[in-house]
């Protein structure tokens, strides 16, 4: 029996059905088609470069043991990636990538399809049956540069910006990553990116999404079968803008397709544009691989401004509003609010309408009224740090302690009651909460909820416990 690429690869199969899930050798190897056999090279087809990429990250080794059994020790793989370009070449081409050689497909631009079986491109933006293919940019075209004011605490972020805008993934700021605390202007920084580049490039595709629509729309993709819809859509976009990157942490999946969204653009020179609460060194539970490439181009923090800074947003938020105010008022306000401009903004606001709903004069009276409210009112944003170490002060031990493997029960309580809280007070994912925790898993932090939950009811002590911590938490 003379030995083709369509026995060798049947036997390859056998081979791999033992080895892996039937779900995953249904997806991953039924739609791979073995074309030719030459020598020891065996070329197989695949769908997309996209599939080609999962393979060879996740089931390498499995194919070079079942090869390596077939055709001995000098075995290769070449994969054949079919596509067909949908913008008027309806010619199918092929692009092969020898597996021994992953390095060089970093410098290879390979076109993925839109849709290999309907031109109609799926937009996880427009309602289901109706045809679009339309993508709007999702932008606010109130968050410009000319309202995003320049001082020493975002002079780097703000040139950075304006360099991407003029140049969109043509710098070394790609990607271009803004981080900051909250109400510092990374959301309005992004978009401002954005409008400009539609302003100066109005053929480029420009997409503005927060993280969390991202994975929603991911999920929706999974559970709809189209997976691989979504991920062409994303690979069209000219300049991707994700907001709150950070809410990744923990969500594998999302991860895994962000991944390979990410390389495809960067490969192709598209931009991206990425916003977090915390620089890429503090991420929690994102992968490392995707970290790496989060620092390629440029992090550029946004800082708490300055005195002379928050003068300036003020003035120029009364400026666009038509409203003129005293320079001691303004100065008063921006010398007691220095979170961030969301809180700077928002006294402004309230002092404008308690002078306009109650018919009185805005003096330096009304302004110490409000802001004493506002400052009261600002709640401290709580992160887990600060909630172990609430927790450890409240019980009398240390973070080590609260932290370790011991089972002694008052020390396994305190750090349940500490996930408790994490999950209470933060929007981190359970397995990040673990992750911080001890190191644990997301089933441990589910666990430890549930045991508080059933102790608050029960004992009373416990129940002070919990009041106790909530007290301090909230104050």
């Amino acid at each position: 029996m003379s030995v083709t690429a369509q026995s060798v690869w049947n036997n390859c199969l056998e081979f791999i059905k033992d080895n892996i899930q039937p779900q995953a050798y249904k997806t991953w190897f039924e739609p791979i088609v073995a074309v030719k056999l030459t020598d020891n090279a065996l070329s197989i087809q695949v769908p997309s470069k996209f599939f080609y990429e999962w393979l060879e990250e996740h089931y390498v080794k499995i194919l070079k043991v079942s090869l390596t059994k077939e055709l001995g020790e000098k075995a290769k793989l070449v994969y054949i990636i079919k596509m067909e370009n949908t913008y008027g070449n309806k010619q199918p081409f092929t692009e092969k990538i020898p597996s021994s050689n992953r390095s060089a497909v970093k410098s290879q631009e390979v076109d993925i399809p839109l849709n290999n079986k309907n031109p109609e491109l799926r937009n996880p933006f427009v309602i289901p049956g109706i045809r679009n293919v339309k993508i709007e940019s999702q932008l606010n075209p109130n968050y410009s540069f000319e309202n995003f004011l320049e001082g020493d605490s975002n002079r780097l972020a703000r040139s950075a910006g304006l360099a991407v805008a003029s140049k969109p993934g043509g710098t070394s700021f790609n990607p271009l990553l803004i981080f900051g605390g909250v109400g510092l202007g990374k959301t309005h920084l992004a978009h401002a990116i954005g409008v400009d580049i539609k302003d100066k490039y109005p053929e480029k595709t420009v997409l503005y999404i927060s993280a969390e629509k991202f994975t929603q729309q991911y999920i929706d993709s999974v559970k709809k079968n189209n997976r691989n819809d979504f991920i062409h859509f994303y690979q069209i976009i000219d300049v991707l803008i994700i907001d709150d990157v950070q809410f990744l942490s923990g969500k594998t999946g999302t991860q895994d397709v962000f991944f390979h969204i990410f390389n495809h653009l960067h490969q192709n020179g598209k931009q991206v544009i990425l916003t977090s609460d915390k620089a890429p060194v503090d991420m929690q539970d994102i992968e490392q691989r995707l970290l790496s490439r989060f620092k390629w181009g440029l992090s550029a923090e946004l800082q708490t401004p300055d005195f002379e800074t928050r003068v300036s947003i003020l003035k120029n938020k009364l400026y666009r509003d038509g409203v003129e105010m005293p320079n001691d008022i303004i100065e008063y306000i921006a010398k007691n609010i220095k979170t961030n401009v969301r809180e700077l903004e928002g006294a402004i606001i309230s002092l404008i309408a308690q002078s306009s709903f109650n018919k009185k004069e805005i003096n330096i009276d009304l302004a110490r009224i409000i802001v004493e409210k506002f400052v009261k009112n600002t709640k401290r944003e709580v992160s887990i740090d600060y909630i172990q170490k609430v927790v450890s002060d409240y019980f009398q031990m240390d973070i080590d302690t609260l932290q370790s493997k011991t089972r002694k029960r008052h020390i396994v309580q305190a750090r349940q009651l500490a996930m408790f809280f994490a999950k209470k007070f933060t929007k981190a994912s359970l397995a990040s909460i673990g992750s911080q925790i001890g190191k644990r898993d997301h089933a441990t932090v589910l666990h430890a909820c549930k045991t508080v939950d059933n102790l608050t009811s029960t004992d009373k002590q416990f129940k002070k416990y919990v009041e106790d911590i909530t007290k301090k938490l909230s104050v």
